[in-house]
């Protein structure tokens, strides 16, 4: 009989033991970009994202040509995108997208989430929604829903979502909306539409409720989110 050899035999019984690195390499982990104005968010979620261990960062950027750019050179599975960025917002980056890049899956991360923002979003194909006042451990549980190829949105009156923002407005709001996504300012439309200066801020400020938005830029984006998918 031939002497055992007793670490071939170790091996033979415990085959996971070699396998193991070679197993842990191959594990594909999803990799994803960051597209944010602020450096310090950037380089924050790079280092909390990294340490989770079961995603790959392959880039960070602050803007959003910079962000297309990089999807055309890298493979990006998950997008996490800033709202704002300081060359276009989260819309114009979601449309973009559609035509460069389709499977990249994008999380909307902002410090405006009002529903106005969110209805664009979703309109637009986002995967994932959720406001940066919550705690990184919940971007990243959303991250990894998304790989699971689950949606994550905050909990909402799907009819609120998905409703005509317009349709609730008056003639005149509807007229002040049209004037004001033309570049009117409120003396031009004061004068235009014969009506007194504090007339159409009291008119705006109604709109603004009815919208559910802050501002006249809001109110605008929301207009050509709107009538866009009008046409």
């Amino acid at each position: 009989m031939l002497p055992h050899d007793s670490s071939k035999l170790g091996a033979t019984n415990n085959p996971m033991t070699e396998m193991q690195p070679e197993y842990e390499a191959s594990v594909k982990r999803p990799k994803v970009a960051i597209a944010d104005k602020n450096p310090v968010v950037r380089s924050g979620l790079q280092d909390f994202i990294s340490r989770d261990g079961r995603f790959q960062v392959v880039g960070t950027v602050p803007n959003g040509g910079e962000f297309l750019a990089l999807t055309e050179k890298l493979t990006i599975d998950i997008a996490v995108v800033g709202w704002g960025l300081p060359d276009m917002n989260g819309a114009d980056v979601l449309s973009a997208l559609k035509r460069r890049a389709p499977t990249v899956r994008v999380i909307i991360y902002t410090g405006e989430p009002g529903v106005d923002v969110l209805r664009q979003a979703v309109r637009l194909g986002a995967w994932a929604f959720i406001s940066k006042s919550d705690e990184p451990a919940i971007l990243v549980d959303t991250i990894a829903a998304v790989a699971r190829g689950r949606m994550s949105l905050p909990y909402i009156d799907m009819q609120v979502l998905t409703s005509d923002p317009l349709k609730e407005l008056t003639a005149r709001e509807r007229e002040l909306l049209t004037a004001l996504a033309n570049g009117w300012t409120n003396l031009q439309i004061a004068a235009r539409i014969g009506i007194s200066h504090n007339t159409v801020k009291y008119h705006l400020k109604n709109l603004y409720d009815k919208l559910g938005v802050n501002n006249r830029a809001m109110a605008v984006a929301l207009y050509m989110s709107a009538t866009k998918d009008q046409r």
